[in-house]
């Protein structure tokens, strides 16, 4: 297999196009200004890396030798006035520097639009970008696409949370206009296949699900899939797409200045004129994926019992459709955490003992009557309350009951997590975790730089040498909300947090250090 270079890695398509090309079999090259934001990702061993930028003669000349397939995926989603002039200073840069390194092919993914009107500033920058290309002496494939199905993709983190917090809404005129969305899963077997289908091929071409739908309908899958109740949907005619942006960066964590190319590009249809690309890349045997299967997709890493709490920063997703830890932090679906940590007076070993003995007759080392009334609002609702206590007094394993928890994963001497089962308007997770000095960096509640040591129970800074053993005791727990009432849930209960996780460290510290 030749080499393969990829631009724009550290994006939403290229860190998911990257895996599949390896998987392909071929040797992969990518390019990043920030190589660094590369080293968490799993496949960050198996490739060269080069540092660059896409608007730098030299840098591409070097990148791109000895290359026989470019991948350029880079496009400004902001940026000011002038994004459009680097948009195409870059792009002819690339392209110059492609054709100098004999490159075979280079592919690009533009947007989808066949808009007789003016269409939007960014839409009219790809377009122009995907026509450098078309034009240059190396031969392109332009792949234009609409909304693009799975998670972590801006287009649908914006349908997700419009749709998941908003039962009822007032809505611009282009919630009407008809799009053909794609499953990330096809969009990546298109963009993978045309590293090795045979000869010459110059030409742009439309590629989509099997389904034209408008955004409202959008809305309405979306909720019918995560089974939320149908959407009130009214559009109304005098929202700008300045204003839209601005509505939708409120509503959602989507930044508004990311949100405006992407509602400015709804009010022109997306619609593919042609299917020609199966005549190259044929359409897979159970075809293509429909609108809701994708949204399934794209929601199923919050759905498995075993899922990773914090999707978002999970190192190896399972899935083209799951999250990369180089998503925005916005992507995803909102994650609600309250986290505490504390140095503990005791070994690790004694700490955990008592996590590894919590629940049931031992009790939450915390507010006793709190725990009660949550259970016995549980039963009252339905749910299993406190009534089901532990298998072992003193020992768990992974899928046992712990009153209204089930133990989701175990590493003995250092995790408990255990994965809520009463009644909650969305998923909840409750992770306890000891390291013998806070170092161990492996803790997935780690994703930051070292802190100076935290004070421990008697409230002292650190442990000076030659003092006794001390450890650090960390606890999270996690919700992600189902709907408007699952955000309204959180914040109901926010300010009881303090009664309910603030002692739990405290008693736990204590417990430990008197532990025989």
């Amino acid at each position: 297999m030749g080499m393969i270079l990829v631009t724009g890695a550290t994006g939403y398509i290229g860190g998911r196009l990257v895996p599949q090309l390896l998987e392909a079999g071929h040797r992969v090259r990518c390019v990043a200004r920030s190589p660094q934001r590369l080293r968490d990702l799993p496949w960050a061993g198996q490739v060269e890396v080069v540092a660059g930028d896409v608007g730098d003669p030299g840098a591409m000349r070097r990148a791109l030798d000895g290359a026989d397939v470019a991948y350029y995926l880079v496009h400004s989603m902001a940026g000011g006035p002038a994004f459009a002039e680097r948009d195409r200073r870059a792009a002819e840069t690339f392209a110059g520097a492609a054709a100098q390194a004999g490159v075979g092919r280079i592919v690009y993914l533009g947007g989808l639009t066949h808009a007789s009107g003016e269409l939007s500033a960014h839409m009219r920058s790809r377009a122009e970008v995907g026509e450098i290309f078309l034009r240059a002496p190396a031969p392109a494939v332009v792949l234009r696409a609409a909304t693009v199905i799975g998670s972590g993709s801006a287009s649908f983190e914006m349908l997700r949370y419009l749709t998941e917090r908003l039962p009822v809404m007032t809505t611009p005129r282009w919630v009407r206009t008809r799009t053909q969305p794609i499953a990330i899963r096809d969009m990546l077997r298109y963009l993978t296949a045309w590293a090795e289908v045979p000869g010459e091929v110059n030409r742009a071409f439309d590629i989509g699900g099997p389904e034209v739908l408008s955004y409202e309908e959008m809305m309405q899958g979306y909720a019918a899939v995560a089974q939320l109740p149908a959407r009130v949907i009214v559009p109304v005619p005098v929202l700008s797409p300045s204003l839209s942006s601005h509505w939708v960066g409120l509503v959602t964590p989507v930044p508004a200045s990311i949100a405006r190319p992407l509602v400015e590009s709804l009010r022109h249809e997306a619609v593919c004129a042609e299917h020609d690309v199966a005549r190259f890349v044929p359409d897979p045997p159970g075809g293509l994926i429909g609108f809701r299967e994708s949204v399934r997709l794209a929601l199923r890493k919050i759905k498995d019992a075993d899922v990773a709490t914090h999707w978002s920063s999970a190192s190896t997703p399972g899935a083209p459709s799951d999250p990369l830890p180089t998503d925005p932090g916005w992507a995803g679906g909102s994650l609600y955490s309250d986290e505490r940590e504390l140095t503990v007076a005791a070994p690790a070993q004694q700490v955990w003992r008592v996590i590894e003995g919590i629940g049931g007759a031992n009790g939450w080392y915390s507010l006793p009557v709190a725990w009660r009334a949550r259970g016995l609002i549980d039963r009252l609702m339905g749910g299993v309350g406190l009534r089901r206590g532990r298998r072992d007094p003193r020992r768990l394993r992974v899928g046992d009951p712990l009153d209204f928890w089930r133990v989701e994963e175990i590493e003995p001497g250092r995790l408990l997590r255990l994965r809520a089962e009463m009644r909650l308007p969305g998923l909840a997770w409750l992770e306890l975790s000891v390291s013998p000095d806070g170092s161990d960096r492996s803790d997935p509640a780690q994703d930051r730089p070292p802190r100076p040591a935290a004070p421990d129970d008697s409230g002292r800074a650190g442990s000076p040498a030659g003092a006794p053993a001390r450890s650090v005791y960390r606890q999270r727990a996690l919700f992600h909300p189902h709907g408007l009432l699952g955000h309204a849930y959180w914040w109901g209960i926010a300010p009881f947090h303090n009664l309910i996780f603030g002692r739990m460290p405290r008693n736990i510290a204590r417990a430990a250090r008197q532990w025989r």
